[in-house]
């Protein structure tokens, strides 16, 4: 099954999401990540909190929805709510969720700081994508699937600045 994580400049949500779920699904999903405003290139910060996991994400650069548009995803999850708003028509009829959540990437501060806020971050995406890991996908009517996916992200509110436990 193929999801494709959606925020606006894909430079730190959706790529932790992208190579958080590669690592998590051990081939049961295949991620993607693209924004629809695509940034320069991948926070530096976003890199380092998934280094710190064994995730190597250097070399990753940040796409456009738009280079998507004819590729097919049976998931389609929005982690900032300008991509919601913004998400486009995708082929397919894939099941969206919204898994909504503060932008690590605008949070001022220190280096330390600012690194916490991505570990924390890195920290709520991934106790998402275990949660939706952990769906009996195939046992599930299609609107209960969508329905339940968009709960995960209500059942894990918690603030990027928060400290992790």
């Amino acid at each position: 099954m193929r999801v494709l994580f959606l925020c606006t400049g894909n430079s730190a949500r959706s790529q932790m999401a992208e190579a958080l779920m590669n690592v998590k699904a051990r081939g049961k999903f295949s991620a993607e990540s693209a924004g629809s405003r695509p940034a320069q290139r991948v926070n530096p910060f976003a890199i380092q909190a998934l280094h710190d996991v064994g995730i190597d994400w250097t070399g990753h650069t940040p796409r456009s929805v738009d280079a998507l548009m004819g590729d097919k995803f049976d998931f389609v999850i929005t982690v900032c709510d300008n991509a919601k708003e913004a998400c486009p028509i995708l082929p397919g009829h894939p099941i969206h969720a919204h898994w909504g959540m503060e932008d690590p990437a605008e949070v001022e501060g220190s280096d330390a700081v600012k690194s916490q806020a991505f570990r924390a971050a890195r920290a709520l995406i991934a106790r998402r994508i275990d949660l939706m890991l952990a769906l009996p996908m195939d046992k599930l009517q299609r609107v209960t699937l969508g329905k339940r996916l968009d709960e995960i992200a209500f059942e894990t509110q918690q603030s990027p600045a928060r400290k992790e436990n």
